[in-house]
């Protein structure tokens, strides 16, 4: 065998390898912005969308300060009476969401927002019971989530429900949590 023949059936593998698309990123990671793929150059670029009518944009919390709870203005949707606000995440995309916490049990918090948000929602999970509310538009583009009300089911026969953070707090655990990601348009 030629020592070409040699170096090409070596060099084969690393052209395939070369040619391949990179690997994808997983979502979301924090502190990045998710990359959007070029649209392919086939198809004309859609018109722009006009701008949501969007609500203001709270900004994190300072290291070490305590957030505000936000209101059901903000939020877009009602908070379930009783309800302790735990703490806030981003989302990315410029999105957050917030957690709060409850003495109610899961069957009166669904029952609860059904009511009040005139729809059934979906129960997403039996087990650990899941229901979720959407409750706004969802724009790919822009959102991470859509907005929507999230409920769920910390207790069980292996645990006594989500801990209460705040030390000392009252009750020391929420058998339910509420997840809300803000209502940015309707």
């Amino acid at each position: 065998m030629s020592l070409w023949l040699i170096l090409l059936c070596a060099l084969c593998p690393l052209r395939v390898l070369a040619a391949q698309p990179p690997a994808p990123q997983p979502f979301p990671r924090p502190g990045s912005q998710p990359a959007k793929p070029a649209p392919p150059p086939s198809r004309p670029s859609p018109p722009p969308s006009p701008p949501a009518a969007a609500t203001p944009a709270r900004p994190a919390p300072a290291p070490g300060k305590p957030e505000d709870p936000p209101t059901e203005e903000f939020l877009g949707v009602p908070i379930y009476p009783g309800a302790q606000f735990i703490a806030s995440y981003d989302a990315g995309r410029g999105q957050r969401y917030y957690i709060f916490g409850t003495a109610g049990s899961f069957v009166d918090l669904v029952a609860y927002y059904r009511n009040v948000l005139k729809q059934r929602g979906e129960l997403v999970y039996d087990i650990p019971a899941t229901h979720e509310f959407d409750v706004g538009k969802y724009r790919e583009e822009t959102m991470a989530f859509p907005p929507g009300v999230t409920i769920k089911d910390y207790e069980s026969e292996v645990s006594q429900g989500y801990p209460n953070p705040k030390p000392g707090g009252q009750p020391a655990r929420f058998p339910t949590l509420i997840q809300i990601v803000p209502v940015t348009e309707r």
